[in-house]
């Protein structure tokens, strides 16, 4: 009598196990939304701590500034090149790289317990700066296609509510113990995004085959952005007729004009400019750059403004910094709960309609800015519908690239759209920065206002070239 054997089946190695995956909408939906959570909060939390590195470290605010300046830098450059390594190697694998490297800059910033230890930890954090493409790639590549406008709105809406979110539980954390615990719970969070990600998100075998990096290119977009975004954020402290600033432009320009065209000239380049020069890409660009330019870029400062300064200037109601913060986060929260209305408005008729609503409310409020100076309760109204307005931009900005961009570029056109944002909201807070301090009250550095007047102008202009950018979108689905 023979019996036989029947072999037991190769078990599925751990690694085999991710690509074979399937997770429910609303988990992947809300791990992408934990995750991008990290970047906003790294991004906004040292605005609250400025004060208090100025007097723990003993120096000015210009020096203190630089926690920030390193961030974002870096921020703006990963964000376009780790999106586009995204597409090409696996959006998953760089975004545990990103985490990584978050999680690493806030230990170094913590453990070195110096300024300049604090300006190296953060410029190594700004790494994350790529992990709302990346999200925005993934929730593309592992949801049913009428999911993703809601995916996207959610995940952008979290970051607008998670930067408010952050400015009071940092402040919470200095006020009730040492600033060094800002750093030990970005890290630990941190490390607990990547445990999210690498055992519970699918992952997704590369079915295109490797492509080489375009190495050559990812060095100088960084050195260009780099240059071009330092000028723009140290000009108010530097002056704009310095030589720094003045040589930082130039080259940066420079150095970006012969990007550009090396990057034509490239069979894999690290941002396909071709994908710009399609209409509703570059239209939808544009409205970035004029958002960003006008209240997406302004407003976070102008509103601190009218709120905290005193009653005997010619506008502020005089608010404490305290209870300014508090209305600006109460503003965020209801903002985002706007967010799936974003969301299912760019479902069912396309993210330019959400675009156009959130724009108009932009305009609306951005005018009456200059009606309600003096009011508590018009401000504590004109927050909400500051608020709710960037809910619907931010949501629609990435989704109206979603629509119009094949899957495999998804997280290379969105890394760019940040980098276009970042930059124009430099400007934008340029600009108003110069209009503040030329209007002044005689004898003064009191704003006047004619100045808010006119930075109110600014940003409804900016508004209404975005609305005809928007209407010249010819819109269709891919």
């Amino acid at each position: 009598m023979s019996t036989s054997v029947i072999p037991d089946r190769p078990r599925s190695t751990r690694t085999q196990q991710r690509y074979e995956r399937t997770r429910p909408v609303w988990l992947i939906v809300s791990v992408l939304i934990a995750v991008e959570i990290i970047s906003a909060f790294e991004t906004s939390m040292m605005y609250a701590a400025l004060p208090t590195f100025t007097e723990i470290f003993n120096t000015d605010a210009s020096a203190v500034g630089w926690s920030v300046t390193a961030f974002l830098l870096v921020a703006a450059a990963s964000a376009a090149v780790c999106g586009r390594l995204g597409d090409m190697y696996g959006r998953e694998r760089v975004l545990i790289i990103v985490l990584i490297c978050a999680a690493v800059g806030s230990i170094v910033s913590m453990a070195f317990g110096t300024l300049w230890g604090v300006i190296l930890g953060r410029a190594i954090q700004g790494v994350a700066g790529a992990i709302l493409p990346l999200c925005i790639g993934l929730a593309r590549e592992h949801l049913p296609a009428k999911k993703v406008p809601m995916a996207v709105a959610l995940i952008a809406g979290s970051a607008v509510a998670a930067g408010a979110a952050s400015l009071l539980v940092a402040g919470l954390i200095i006020d009730l113990g040492d600033w060094r615990y800002m750093f030990v719970v970005t890290a630990v969070y941190a490390i607990g995004c990547v445990v999210l990600v690498e055992a519970v998100l699918p992952w997704r075998h590369r079915d295109t085959e490797r492509q080489q990096v375009d190495f050559v290119g990812a060095i100088g977009l960084a050195i260009a952005v780099t240059a071009i975004l330092l000028a723009l954020t140290q000009g108010k402290s530097w002056g704009w007729g310095d030589p720094r600033v003045l040589g930082l432009l130039v080259a940066g320009i420079a150095i970006f004009a012969w990007w550009v065209r090396w990057e034509l000239g490239r069979k894999s380049p690290i941002i396909n400019l071709r994908l710009l020069a399609e209409r509703n890409v570059a239209a939808t660009m544009l409205a970035t750059v004029a958002l960003g330019i006008g209240p997406i870029g302004v407003t976070t400062m102008l509103i601190p403004i009218i709120m905290q300064t005193p009653t005997t200037a010619p506008f502020g109601l005089g608010l404490s910094a305290t209870h300014a913060g508090m209305l600006s986060f109460v503003g965020a929260m209801i903002g985002m709960l706007f967010t799936p209305l974003a969301g299912k408005i760019a479902t069912a008729l396309g993210a330019r309609s959400s675009l156009l609503l959130g724009t108009t409310v932009f305009m609306i409020a951005c005018a009456s800015f200059f009606l309600f100076h003096g009011s508590v309760v018009g401000m504590t109204a004109l927050v909400v519908a500051v608020s709710v307005a960037t809910a619907f931009a931010y949501t629609a900005l990435p989704n109206l690239l979603v629509e119009f961009v094949p899957e495999h570029n998804t997280s290379e056109i969105t890394g760019s759209q940040s980098v276009v944002r970042t930059a124009a909201m430099a400007i934008g807070t340029s600009i108003t920065t110069v209009l503040l301090a030329t209007l002044v009250v005689p004898g003064t550095s009191t704003p006047t206002v004619a100045a808010l007047g006119a930075v109110c102008a600014l940003l409804v202009v900016m508004c209404a070239i975005t609305i005809v950018l928007t209407l010249s979108i010819k819109y269709q689905k891919n």
